[in-house]
């Protein structure tokens, strides 16, 4: 078998003729990242450790293993695997209010096959790494732009699935976005092209008044257990939740918007670029999207109570 590697600089070396044998992989390289399930592990003010609705990762996977024809581990091992993970990272959970500890479970296909079929072996893998809060590096509240050209998923397909399929498409069109100064782009839906889906890697909330809408996860998004989370909270708010078709227009006329997801958390929307239109919106203290984020990161740091169970604690 013939092997090259390219340099960052897009560069190809001198590649050479090997007998053909197995590859070395880290688990964090790309081809097997982007489409697995994500989580993070909190350190609690007291040095004890919290995961957050791990049940919830395990039962994503095990739908997303389903579609894709794959084997999955059960709930148990799911939980137990990742515990044991955070453990075993301790020392690289960030103090308490300074980061979190990202956790990856990973289940990919790793037994030979040259035809198009279900791998004859399958590997479930959980790595960590220790991140910041600030997952766009200090932009402050998100400038999106409403892609047009492009889509992320079609009805009928795997959007609403963790599969990695639904990453790599989204790279040529947040890659243009980010050369223009943007964070990241909207997606519409890919038949009427006038509906909201979700960003690159995140769910999206429009707030208007008390009204906080949100497309309806019906298999061309991504059902993300941040977005669950925030739409339970905002109803112990007192909020109206509306989970349907969100027609591009209401961004014109909204209050705020807002992104979610395990990396982002709940992110604050500055502006969105529409066509020629960019509009403004409401961010900072007193704002919808800062009361629901400081609801959010208090349970899952223990600082607020948990009344729902949805953290685990592990010791």
């Amino acid at each position: 078998m013939y092997v090259m590697k390219c340099s960052r600089d897009g560069s190809f070396e001198k590649g050479e003729v090997n007998p053909y044998g197995n590859i070395q992989l880290s688990p964090s390289a790309g081809v097997l990242n982007y489409g697995q399930a994500s989580m993070k592990s909190y350190r609690k003010e007291d040095g004890g450790l919290l995961l957050f609705r791990p049940e919830l990762n395990a039962k994503r996977m095990m739908m997303g293993a389903e579609r894709m024809c794959m084997p999955c581990p059960s709930l148990h091992q799911f939980v137990e695997a990742v515990k044991q993970t955070a453990l075993a990272n301790k020392r690289w959970v960030p103090p308490h209010g300074k980061g979190t500890l990202y956790m990856r479970p990973m289940l990919l296909g790793s037994g030979a096959v040259l035809g198009l079929a279900p791998a004859p072996e399958y590997t479930f893998l959980v790595y960590a790494s220790p991140v910041s809060d600030d997952y766009f590096k200090g932009s402050g509240g998100l400038n999106l732009y409403v892609e047009e050209e492009y889509d992320r998923s079609a009805r009928l397909g795997t959007g609403g699935v963790k599969s990695i399929c639904n990453y790599a498409p989204a790279l040529k069109a947040m890659g243009r976005a980010k050369s223009r100064g943007f964070s990241d782009v909207l997606y519409l839906d890919s038949v009427e092209k006038k509906n909201l889906e979700e960003a690159s890697a995140c769910n999206v909330f429009i707030v208007k008044g008390n009204v906080i809408s949100t497309p309806a996860a019906r298999g061309t998004i991504l059902p993300g257990v941040t977005r669950r989370s925030i739409i339970e909270i905002a109803y112990d708010h007192g909020y109206q939740v509306e989970e349907g078709v969100v027609p591009v227009d209401q961004l014109l006329d909204a209050d705020e918007v807002f992104c979610t997801g395990t990396a982002v958390v709940v992110a604050p929307v500055d502006t969105i670029t529409y066509r020629d239109q960019r509009v403004q919106y409401k961010t900072g203290v007193g704002s919808v999207t800062s009361e629901l984020y400081s609801t959010l990161v208090g349970i899952q740091r223990g600082v607020v109570e948990d009344k729902k169970g949805w953290t685990v604690e592990i010791s």
